[in-house]
């Protein structure tokens, strides 16, 4: 694609799609008023750590922040790839954060990308590796991504606040573009797989399952739960434990959820006050949670669950100008955001409407046929 005129933009809100949509497209921006009224503004850390994992992947990109990270200044370079690359999250989000930038911008790159990824694995505000591991790359090869050479390898688990966890995630590249998607049917659930995982504490995964098979057992016998009870250097640098579900359909679509119980983040710490204890949230409760949680996703109706709203509205703009058609649950806040960047970045505009008889949102696009002309040609 062209390189495109600058594009000035406002605020905090979303800048990990930006970012990713400004590269796909070639569109330098300027960010202003970046939390210029809070009492810290700027920048975050992990906002930071997403700009030098993105100068990593690329080759003559250019990053200006001004001193108070008010103010970024952004100008996309080529998408190279490349193999053995390692890039440490941190501590303030967690490695789904970044995943999500790079499985999109490696099918674009010159070179297959293999890269490993420390920080944290599982936690309560981002999908889990696992999600991504059962959930998300099936997503990638519903739009003609290879098989071979498309992974995610989970190395040691690591929980809030102290991380220590460690995923290689592998991304083939994009011989010639995407493939455009007739999506409309979400199936019925015939199975529903999950793992459970439990760091520096007595594994907890008994509780929790059997909690959780108590509500699925209403409704179909096939559920399994594996346990992942790691220890020693496998097992990060604090105790927690959570699980990571997928309802699978008998049209292949994946709904997921996921969960995770930790000691938390040292600022959300501060905010409690002095002699209260953390406490930990009991097994039993989890797995009653989760398993609702999941069954509400599977009312709302979909191919994919709404956290996975944003990534499947991208994929479709970035397909050949033929026309994708999708059907998905309620719009969640996130997905509604990608909706509006597409169009900036992209010029690709969705046509929705309602399905009354399901009450799901049927969308409509013409890709924009992005392809990727920077692979290495042999």
């Amino acid at each position: 694609m062209e390189k495109r005129k600058l594009m000035r933009m406002k605020g905090s809100e979303n800048l990990k799609g930006r970012l990713l949509l400004s590269t796909l497209s070639s569109t330098p921006i300027v960010i202003d008023d970046i939390r210029s009224t809070d009492i810290n503004p700027g920048l975050r850390r992990y906002e930071v750590s997403l700009l030098r994992l993105i100068q990593k992947v690329c080759d003559d990109c250019s990053i200006i922040i001004n001193e108070t990270g008010t103010k970024l200044t952004y100008k996309p370079g080529i998408v190279m790839g490349g193999k053995y690359l390692e890039h440490d999250c941190g501590l303030s989000r967690s490695i789904a954060y970044f995943l999500e930038v790079l499985i999109v911008l490696g099918l674009f790159a010159k070179n297959p990308l293999q890269i490993t990824l420390k920080g944290i694995t599982n936690d309560s505000k981002d999908p889990s590796v696992d999600t991504f591991q059962l959930t998300t790359l099936n997503i990638l090869k519903r739009f003609g991504v290879s098989s071979q050479g498309l992974a995610l390898k989970i190395e040691s688990r690591g929980v809030p606040p102290m991380g220590g966890g460690q995923v290689v995630l592998s991304i083939p590249i994009l011989h010639t573009s995407l493939t455009a998607v007739n999506w409309i049917d979400e199936g019925m659930v015939m199975r529903i797989r999950g793992v459970s995982f439990s760091t520096r504490v007595s594994s907890k995964s008994e509780a929790l399952i059997c909690s959780a098979r108590g509500i699925f057992n209403n409704f179909l016998p096939d559920v399994r739960i594996f346990i992942d009870h790691k220890a020693g250097a496998q097992a990060g640098n604090s105790p927690g434990f959570g699980v990571s579900l997928v309802a699978e359909t008998t049209s292949g679509c994946c709904i997921s959820v996921d969960t995770a119980v930790h000691r938390p983040h040292e600022e959300e710490t501060a905010e409690m006050e002095d002699g209260v204890e953390v406490y930990w949230r009991s097994p039993e409760d989890v797995g009653v949670d989760i398993a609702s949680a999941l069954l509400g996703e599977i009312e709302q109706g979909g191919v994919v669950d709404s956290t996975h709203q944003g990534l499947l509205f991208i994929l479709c703009a970035l397909c050949p100008q033929d026309v994708s058609k999708i059907r998905v649950g309620k719009l969640s806040p996130y997905g509604i955001e990608i909706l509006r960047l597409v169009n900036d970045f992209l010029g690709v505009k969705f046509d929705i409407k309602r399905d009354p008889s399901t009450g799901t949102i049927m969308l409509k696009c013409v890709g924009c046929g992005l392809k990727n002309l920077s692979r290495k040609l042999s």
